[in-house]
C-alpha cells in the first residue's frame, strides 16, 4: 500500500492563506529556498500521527492536493492512466528531493505521486 506523505494547500494569496493557517491551527510555516512560491508548512511534532505540507499560489481554482509515496513515479502515472485516470503534469524532477507528477483521478480529483530520491534519503 502507499500512504499520503504530502499536501498543498492552493492558494490566489499564499501570505494571506499563511495568516491563516497560522493565525487558526498555530502551524509553523516558512518559505521554501526553491524558485517557486512555496511555502512550506509543519503541523505538528514528528512523533505525532499527521503528515506536513505547504501551500502553494496557484490560478484560478484552489484545492488541496495530496501526494502518495510510490516507488517510480513513471510507472505510477501508466497505472493511473491504465485504471481511466489522467497524468496532467508529466514527470518534473525536484533536485535532491524526488519525482513527482500530477494527475486525475476518474473523477477529476487532483493529486501527486511522489518518488523520493535515494540519495535524499
Amino acid at each position: 500500500m502507499h500512504r499520503v506523505i504530502h499536501f498543498e494547500i492552493n492558494a490566489k494569496d499564499p501570505k494571506r492563506a499563511v495568516d491563516f493557517y497560522q493565525k487558526v491551527f498555530g502551524w509553523q510555516i516558512d518559505k521554501w529556498e526553491g524558485p517557486q512560491d512555496y511555502w512550506l508548512a509543519s503541523t505538528g511534532e514528528d512523533t505525532e500521527p499527521g503528515i506536513n505540507g505547504a501551500i502553494m499560489s496557484t490560478g484560478e481554482n484552489p484545492s488541496t492536493v495530496n501526494t502518495i509515496e510510490v516507488e517510480s513515479v513513471k510507472d505510477y502515472s501508466d497505472k493511473v492512466k491504465e485504471a481511466g485516470g489522467n497524468v496532467v503534469q508529466e514527470i518534473t524532477a525536484i533536485p535532491e528531493i524526488g519525482y513527482y507528477a500530477y494527475c486525475t483521478d476518474t473523477e477529476g480529483n487532483v493529486f501527486g505521486v511522489m518518488e523520493p530520491d535515494e540519495k535524499a534519503a
